[in-house]
């Protein structure tokens, strides 16, 4: 997977090459990477030529009248010596000044990967990836950097990470270090990033690359929901199945930053890591610090080619515990049936219900603790609310267990109201600045996780509260940005966003790391904190209080190129949703929510007969293809209509496929859908099938007249009574065809066009799909 050979280094992976070399004059040069070149192909066609001083230039040394740092493509970059680019560190040296020039000194190849000391980060056997360890020196400093560069072979990820360490018997004061620099010669890249806020996490926005810096960043005190980690570059014409992209993200739960700069000559420079804004460390003689671990991975495939060695990635090297690898339960949690309002007798109607639909863990949301009636007081508290729960917690767990389902509880630990037990002893505990008023978020304040007091405080009261409540699910939430960012506990401010996020990961790992049997779902109002820093401790995380299937298909789509589906959590709601006002058909909710990990958060008990078989036939198919639609190879198929989002999940042996077809806004008298059905094998027989799926007789309104006999009032006593008890079954279609038929393309049968109706129809209409089951013949 590594090879060094005469100041060389070329890292290999199953698909990929990654090559740099170490120039005369001791800078790391990059040279390559890309798709896969065999092992002594020589690299001179791949340098980046250097045969005419560019104007303006500031040489390196007076020997070489053509060596400029500025326009050569380098794994690193220092200050201070003609690299007028953005930097990778921002230092501030033994000797005073911010010059410093980072010069190869040695290198080490391990078998497997060097676990860091303070941060979260990836893992794997000794057989699965080598580590190559580049030490550099900043000489007249004496400070030393090391480069580490983690190659996982069959994951075509590339992991990177820096360490800075002061030889020197002199304070020096980081205030930026990256994770990952990277420099290569544009080809028309187009940059991808995942944005949004608050409901609308995760949409996909591409730029082309201008002349400048484009900068992905947060902000917030988290990875937030307004900027994902994450981020793409693609040739131009690249798209889901075919062209050149490169993928890169960050294992980071707090402020992120990366600066994709398109220099004056054509080179682009990629940075990311913590973000150096309010950032300063201190860094005392014999002291290292480290950096977050960076992910960096190419495919020639397209965008699914990438988002396939990302899954494969966290899958097997990010989420650990008994979780990896292993089927999520479908869910119901209670909170949209019941906000902060409800009694035992109600949670158990609930989940008697959620039961006998197929529920296999049952959720109880906010408003379980002491005066927790709204979202004024109670945050910070663990004592249960007696009004609500007059047996307590452990009682209702116990209550669920016993039908059958495991029990989940919902926590807020990171965060504290005024009005709590908690408080009112320890108003020091809350993040506050000095003499000045804090602002606050949904009426409540951050606890200060920089002390290590507030850390304790809360691993005892959660770790008891699991414990003793036979908890088998947490969902962490945590519903506010940081602001007021200041401690008591810290002489240097600068250290506060990232001493707060080390201080997260103490706590989960104390919690949690013991507690492995535990399924961990990180929340942060939704997607705040949807990140590879919380994966290593919460296998799964909640997308997006958005519940919007329509929504959900650029929320869920956008963390597909970067995010497997079994970590995606995916609810089914009651329509019309909260968050949108959209009525959307109840088929559809679950065709959606089923490309991830499938929960309900509706009221169960006003569902009518009909909507509950349709519920309970979802959960039974989910069931039954959860291996494919968790863990199978996911595509996105490239748009053929503006009006239609196209999903699959292929089984590893190839033997099934489940296939989302989704319409957004029906067109008038529309032309012919095709169905195509990626990657079975090519001579393989295969039956597709539509999922048989409801239609429910409201959703026509006064069309109904059209198939009735007589004239009856759409509102009515009767066509309301029937709408409880019946429902049409939607167009089922049915094809036989070899894989090389299906990867052409299925000619459907027609929409309703306005003209006429048969069972031969396929009534979508605004806000419908359909879920397509190929199955391999023969297969059982």
């Amino acid at each position: 997977m590594i090879s060094a050979i005469n100041n060389i280094f070329r890292l290999t992976t199953k698909n990929t090459s990654y090559i740099f070399r170490v120039t005369k004059f001791g800078h790391l040069e990059h040279i390559y990477y890309g798709h896969i070149l065999d092992e002594d192909a020589p690299i001179k066609p791949h340098i980046l030529k250097q045969t005419a001083l560019i104007g303006s230039s500031v040489l390196y040394d007076d020997s070489d009248s053509l060596y400029c740092l500025d326009n050569m493509c380098l794994e690193w970059s220092g200050f201070g010596k003609g690299d007028y680019r953005s930097v990778a560190s921002e230092i501030k040296m033994p000797d005073g000044t911010f010059n410093n020039d980072f010069i190869y000194s040695s290198y080490n190849i391990t078998k497997g990967n060097i676990p860091m000391k303070s941060l979260p980060s990836s893992y794997a056997d000794e057989s699965e990836c080598e580590t190559l360890e580049i030490t550099l020196n900043e000489i007249s400093n004496n400070v030393s950097l090391k480069l580490y560069y983690t190659v996982y072979y069959e994951t075509n990820i590339i992991a990177r990470r820096a360490v800075l360490t002061n030889n020197s018997d002199t304070m020096i004061l980081i205030r930026k270090l990256m994770s990952l620099s990277l420099d290569m010669p544009n080809r028309g890249y187009c940059l991808t990033t995942f944005d949004g806020g608050w409901i609308k996490e995760a949409h996909k926005h591409e730029n082309e690359l201008r002349y400048g810096i484009h900068i992905n960043s947060s902000t917030v005190g988290a990875s937030s929901n307004r900027h994902n980690p994450g981020f793409l570059l693609s040739e131009k014409y690249s798209n889901e199945d075919n062209g050149n992209v490169y993928g890169f993200n960050l294992i980071y739960s707090g402020n992120h930053y990366s600066a994709i700069e398109l220099s004056n000559h054509d080179i682009v420079r990629v940075e990311t890591g913590i973000n150096p804004m309010c950032f300063e460390w201190e860094l005392n003689p014999g002291e290292s610090f480290e950096t977050p671990e960076a992910l960096m991975t190419f495919s020639s495939d397209g965008y699914n080619g990438l988002s396939a060695n990302f899954h494969d990635f966290i899958n097997r090297h990010i989420v650990r515990g008994d979780w990896k690898g292993k089927e999520r339960p479908v869910l119901y949690n209670n909170w949209e049936a019941c906000f902060f309002r409800f009694t035992r007798g109600k949670l158990l109607k609930l989940a008697r219900i959620a039961k006998n639909l197929g529920v296999e863990l049952f959720v109880l949301d906010d408003g379980w603790f002491k005066n927790r009636d709204n979202d004024m007081a109670g945050l910070g508290d663990y004592e249960v609310n007696k009004k609500k729960l007059p047996r307590g917690v452990a009682e209702i767990s116990k209550k669920i267990h016993g039908m059958g389902m495991k029990f989940g509880l919902w926590v807020e630990p990171e965060m504290v109201n005024e009005d709590s037990d908690l408080f009112r002893a320890h108003p020091e505990y809350a993040i506050c600045t000095p003499g000045k008023k804090p602002a606050k978020g949904r009426n409540q304040l951050v606890l200060d996780l920089c002390n290590e007091d507030v850390r304790k405080y809360i691993i005892e009261n959660v770790c008891k509260l699991i414990d003793e409540a036979g908890v088998d699910y947490i969902k962490w939430d945590w519903n506010r940005h940081i602001s007021d960012a200041y401690s008591n506990s810290l002489r240097r401010q600068g250290e506060f966003y990232h001493r707060y996020i080390l201080g997260l990961y103490e706590i989960l790992d104390a919690i949690f790391i013991k507690r492995p049997h535990i399924l961990f779902e990180s929340c942060a109002s939704g997607g705040n904190r949807f990140d590879l820093g919380m994966l290593m401790f919460s296998p799964q995380i909640w997308s997006s209080d958005d519940t919007d299937p329509i929504e959900r298909l650029s929320i869920q789509g956008g963390l597909s190129y970067l995010y497997p589906l079994s970590v995606l959590g995916a609810h089914v709601s009651d329509a019309p949703h909260q968050q949108t006002l959209r009525d959307t058909p109840l088929p559809t909710r679950f065709n959606v929510a089923a490309f991830g990990s499938l929960g309900y958060e509706l009221d169960l008990r006003f569902l009518s007969k009909v909507q509950r078989k349709e519920i309970k036939n979802q959960i039974a198919l989910y069931k039954k293809y959860r291996k494919t639609l968790q863990f199978g190879r996911f595509k996105r198929a490239n748009r053929g209509k503006d009006n239609k989002v196209v999903w699959h999940c292929i089984s590893e042996d190839k033997k099934e496929a489940v296939t989302g077809f989704f319409q957004t806004l029906t067109k008038a008298s529309e032309g012919f859908d095709i169905l195509r059905i990626p990657d079975l094998e090519q001579k393989k027989e295969y039956i597709t099938k539509t999922r048989a799926q409801s239609l429910f007789i409201k959703r026509f309104g006064g069309l109904v007249k059209h198939i009735l006999p007589v004239n009856l009032d759409p509102d009515g006593l009767i066509l309301r009574l029937a709408n409880r008890y019946y429902a049409m079954t939607d167009c089922v279609e049915e094809y036989t065809a070899k894989g090389a038929a299906l990867a052409d393309g299925i000619m459907l049968n027609n929409q309703f066009i306005g003209s006429y109706y048969n069972e031969n129809i396929r009534l979508l209409g605004d806000f419908g799909s359909n879920l397509y089951i190929t199955e391999e013949v023969g297969c059982p």
